[in-house]
């Protein structure tokens, strides 16, 4: 190819870029993908993903990406009031990496079965291992009513039957349980129907139902949460809460941090956490 010829095309990629960036900046909402970016500049995705990322330095995922948190950045300097979760619809991340935990639903125990400590309730439990960690995942004939992490089994084991003593337990996987570990291999599909029976106060019940809402891929605040449980002082409350959550990672209490930033005083371990935010972090950059 002689110069002209070089510059002609030079331009013509320049002119092909400009329009992509204008495409990004126009429908970062729509979290457009590597396709629909493409089509609007009249490319294929592989011929325009190259040239894209020779004219513009960076992929142009990474391009929307950037696009999208200087966005949410700026409106959350703007309205101070703002939670992370609604600042993260506005820049179109609402939906992105979510699972289908949207779709479980919270029976609570009757006041007579949380007085009781589980009379007449038969628990069904196992032992899986899942990608991390090791598990005790417990559930009744109304849903799933416990999943923690282990390292000990007796003692995790032990620490259940503390919270209903007067349950009959039998140590067996059922279809509740199968479901509900799907979670850990990422099968959206069979969590649609999941139940969890949970015992708690009701304001925990809030708490754990408003954590539900979090979106993976999105963190979230003490206060947020406290919001949206109906009570904005009751940032302390609604930790403490958050640190009883019966049902580890179906109920993403990962998800929220400290207002600083700060992830640590998970109940299961702030390195567990580091790892859950980071694997989910990863999966909604691949959605």
């Amino acid at each position: 190819m002689d110069k002209e010829s070089r510059n002609i095309q030079n331009i013509l990629n320049y002119n092909r870029i400009e329009g992509a960036i204008r495409y990004i900046r126009t429908h970062f909402r729509d979290q457009p993908t590597l396709e629909a970016i493409a089509s609007s500049v009249h490319l294929s995705p592989h011929h325009f993903q190259r040239i894209f990322t020779e004219w513009a330095g960076t992929s142009p995922k990474k391009f929307l990406k950037y696009v999208t948190a200087d966005y949410t950045k700026e409106i959350l300097r703007e309205n101070r009031q703002l939670s992370l979760f609604e600042a993260a619809g506005k820049a179109g991340l609402s939906g992105t990496g979510r699972l289908h935990d949207l779709f479980v639903s919270i029976d609570g125990m009757t006041p007579a079965e949380f007085r009781d400590g589980g009379k007449n309730l038969g628990i069904n439990y196992s032992f899986n291992s899942t990608r991390f960690g090791n598990v005790l995942v417990a559930s009744t004939g109304r849903g799933i009513c416990h999943l923690s992490f282990t390292q000990n089994e007796s003692s995790s084991l032990k620490k259940l039957k503390a919270c209903f003593p007067k349950a009959a337990y039998s140590q067996q996987t059922d279809i509740c349980q199968e479901r509900a570990l799907t979670i850990f291999r990422r099968s959206d599909s069979s969590l649609d129907t999941l139940k969890l029976h949970l015992r708690g106060t009701d304001f925990q019940i809030k708490v754990w139902s408003a954590l539900l809402n979090i979106p993976s891929g999105i963190l979230t605040t003490y206060g947020d949460i406290a919001k949206q449980a109906g009570n904005p002082g009751a940032s302390r409350a609604v930790g403490s809460a958050v640190g009883k959550n019966p049902v580890a990672y179906i109920i993403p209490c990962h998800r929220v941090i400290r207002s600083s930033g700060d992830i640590s005083g998970y109940r299961w371990g702030s390195d567990r956490k580091r790892v859950m935010i980071g694997w989910e972090a990863a999966q909604a950059d691949q959605n």
